[in-house]
């Protein structure tokens, strides 16, 4: 029933959803370009539509004073303190070694502004964990969201992350401006 309700929703916002690969228990969801705070709501009624389960998702902490916490929380939320220096990629592999289902969303941009240098913990944590990364985008220009490419990360790492820019070139993003893969 979620799922019928998430298709109809999109139907009506004008969007469409693409599932092409099976949606392994324990996986990092890459999603980009990351331009805008409505990726997110958009990026959960796609997910839902395609039939996903709630992944977890990265959010800063200021979102998690009340009453935002009450929706970020069930919603499969993290909170992050940029100000501290722990090691998120430590604490997220933990989680995927102690748990048998577990999936989390993450936008290697880190911020919403044009950012060529990608934050790389995406990476570092599925291929300490062991578990893939299903390539996500999001395409404002085709009103288009989706989940089609499982990437395995190999021992070389400049290669993996310039294969991994090179996929999310022509989506476009809300606000266009705003990516940047970099020089690839």
């Amino acid at each position: 029933m979620k799922q019928q309700i998430c298709q109809f929703i999109l139907k009506l916002m004008g969007w469409k959803a693409s599932l092409k690969v099976e949606m392994p228990e324990k996986c990092i969801f890459c999603v980009a370009p990351h331009t805008s705070n409505l990726d997110f709501l958009i990026g959960k009624v796609a997910f839902c539509a395609v039939g996903g389960h709630r992944p977890s998702f990265f959010i800063k902490k200021d979102w998690f004073k009340f009453p935002f916490n009450l929706f970020f929380e069930p919603m499969g939320g993290i909170p992050v303190d940029r100000g501290k220096k722990t090691s998120l990629v430590e604490q997220v592999i933990e989680e995927f070694n102690t748990r048998d289902h577990f999936q989390v969303a993450i936008t290697p941009e880190g911020t919403r502004k044009a950012n060529p240098k990608w934050k790389m913990g995406f990476y570092f944590i599925a291929k300490n964990a062991n578990v893939p990364i299903l390539l996500t985008y999001i395409d404002y220009k085709k009103k288009m969201m989706g989940i089609e490419k499982i990437f395995i990360p190999t021992d070389n790492e400049e290669e993996d992350i310039r294969q991994i820019k090179l996929y999310f070139k022509d989506f476009v993003g809300r606000n266009p401006e705003g990516f940047s893969i970099g020089d690839v």
